[in-house]
């Protein structure tokens, strides 16, 4: 393990250099090798069957290097005795020989590698990408008379296998069966992107890694493009990872990443800089040989007449631009303010602690939605806002939203949202979080507490059966009477008047929010939005309502040593 950050990626990309650390701990001979088996490689598909020698970039190359050379070696250089890096994250666009480079690597792998009977995987997303992939390293083969006699061609098992030593290159697309039995000395996922939709793809993921261990010299490679949906699933933890350890937020790692994108701040940008084809070269590193600016151009601009759904999914893909808060012309104003309003210090025992009153909005669902709670306190001194949120979900959510439900589990893991046990568990924790913050005596004694007068008998039930009915409640018209909430926090989080705790689950339904004219007034409404969710933001839009009113909080002494703090 190794400390892979690289910060100074960004300053790469703008002078055509490779985002990779500079001084990686190489061993030399052992890259200087691995980059000369791949430079001998031909294309297969091109007129000429040129080598990728002379065609394939030098940031492929570098990458190659980086791949085989993070190693350390036996005395005697006959074997591979441990790794420096044992993943390698490439986030790279469409068009940059990202497939063909994939071939070539486990090629290079097959070409080098020391191990008999050595197993190694290069694994697609669907079998049209992994017959792609077999082509590719086939056709190689084939297209050299030495590795002609060294390799075996097994085309209807899509392996490959090495008559010297046994090894075999297996091509196979993505199951939940693939890793049944193997071992293998390295792996390359390719289009990792496609398998976040796929419920059973983390667990898949855990296994390969756990099945390289065996092997002292093991390795897994990701070759993706950005995704053409906000990420999520493996995905996007991967993505996360692999950013984390280039921006040095996580030195001790064994993951190399090498991410072609823009900055967030370059993609979230309404100006749309990322759009200027003057940039684009920076995130394609294959510009002027598999692809060039003006090849991208006619599309592109087809993209953008066709509207902003064509256009993001086109950005994604050639440019690697982030759906979600990168992109959505529709999106609620507040969505580009939000991530920067976040402090990593709250929680809702600190906005207990910091606030001088609180209101709570809820906003309820049927068994195929979520339902959702946010707070607000009002920060003692200062006057600002800080939020928190949780939502929860019953069983039925994952069967009928299946497109969402990878990204639900991501929430459940990190607390966000909590998956019900019972169909009374969500209301009954509601009201505890309700009655804790009355007993803090942080809530006004009217308006404390803002609902959605649609599907919360349930709760109302609940917080009457605890003495909290009545005045403290609040049905919070919906519509185009939320539009004092809908128009004004976005100033707030602008100018950090409003801060809140950075939670994945808010990052998400803040970019699933879409605004739609009626008449006169912009709505966020949950038809707008679609199968996506964004209760817990309609819940904090309730709370804004409710603390817009100025609320003075009850006081009183506190409970507590009398009924016991009620912990979230």
């Amino acid at each position: 393990m190794g400390d892979f950050a690289c910060l100074d990626w960004f300053e790469k990309l703008k002078s055509g250099r490779p985002p990779l650390p500079d001084n990686l701990p190489l061993d030399q001979e052992e890259a200087r090798l691995a980059i000369e088996a791949f430079n001998k490689l031909r294309l297969p598909d091109v007129p000429g069957k040129p080598l990728l020698r002379d065609v394939a970039g030098d940031w492929a190359k570098d990458f190659v290097g980086a791949i085989f050379g993070l190693v350390d070696m036996s005395e005697d250089r006959s074997v591979i005795v441990d790794r420096k890096a044992r993943k390698f994250f490439q986030l790279v666009p469409k068009k940059n020989s990202k497939t063909t480079n994939g071939a070539a690597i486990m090629m290079t792998a097959m070409i080098r590698n020391r191990r008999p009977n050595g197993e190694f995987l290069l694994v697609g997303p669907t079998q049209a990408t992994a017959e792609r992939a077999y082509e590719q390293a086939e056709g190689m083969v084939k297209a050299d008379p030495y590795l002609t006699k060294r390799f075996h061609l097994r085309e209807h098992l899509k392996t490959i296998e090495d008559r010297n030593n046994g090894a075999k290159l297996r091509i196979r697309s993505f199951d939940n069966k693939v890793m049944t039995g193997a071992k293998p000395v390295g792996v390359l996922v390719d289009e990792l992107h496609e398998l976040g939709k796929i419920a059973y793809a983390s667990k898949v993921m855990t296994q390969i890694e756990g099945g390289i261990i065996a092997n002292t010299e093991g390795f897994v490679i990701i070759i993706t493009t950005q995704s053409d949906e906000p990420p999520c699933g493996v995905f996007e933890d991967e993505l996360k990872l692999a950013r984390a350890v280039r921006d040095g937020e996580f030195l001790d790692s064994e993951t190399l990443p090498m991410i072609y994108e823009f900055p967030r701040e370059m993609q979230a940008d309404e100006a749309q800089p990322w759009a200027n084809p003057d940039n684009w070269p920076m995130v394609l590193p294959n510009v002027g040989k598999s692809i060039t600016v003006e090849r991208l151009l006619p599309k592109y601009r087809e993209a953008r007449e066709a509207g902003i759904e064509k256009l993001s999914i086109w950005a994604s893909q050639h440019l690697n631009v982030e759906i979600g808060i990168a992109l959505n012309k529709d999106r609620w104003a507040g969505t580009m303010y939000w991530p920067g309003a976040t402090d990593e210090k709250l929680s809702l025992d600190a906005i207990i602690a910091r606030s001088e009153v609180a209101t709570i909005g809820i906003d309820g669902g049927g068994l195929d939605d979520l339902m959702a709670l946010s707070v607000i306190g009002r920060e003692k001194g200062s006057r600002r806002w800080l939020h928190w949120a949780r939502a929860w979900a019953q069983p039925d959510v994952f069967d009928r939203r299946k497109e969402i439900a990878s990204k639900l589990r991501d929430f459940e893991k990190g607390g966000d949202l909590i998956v019900c046990k019972d169909t009374e568990q969500d209301v009954i924790e509601i009201a505890d979080i309700c009655e804790r913050l009355f007993l803090c005596g942080l809530l006004p004694e009217k308006a404390g507490i803002g609902l959605d007068a649609y599907g919360v008998a349930s709760i109302l039930d609940a917080l009457d059966e605890r003495e909290m009915a009545g005045d403290l409640t609040m049905a919070v018209a919906q519509g185009y009477k939320l539009q004092t909430a809908v128009n004004t926090l976005p100033r707030k989080l602008k100018d950090r008047t409003m801060v809140h705790c950075g939670q994945p689950l808010m990052t998400w339904v803040v970019g699933n929010a879409k605004t739609e004219l009626r008449g006169s007034n912009y709505l966020v409404t949950k038809q707008a939005a679609g199968a996506s969710k964004i209760d817990p933001l309609m819940a904090t839009f309730n709370a804004a309502m409710l603390m817009f009113l100025n609320p003075v909080a009850a006081g009183g002494p506190s409970v507590y040593e009398e009924r016991g703090i009620l912990m979230v």
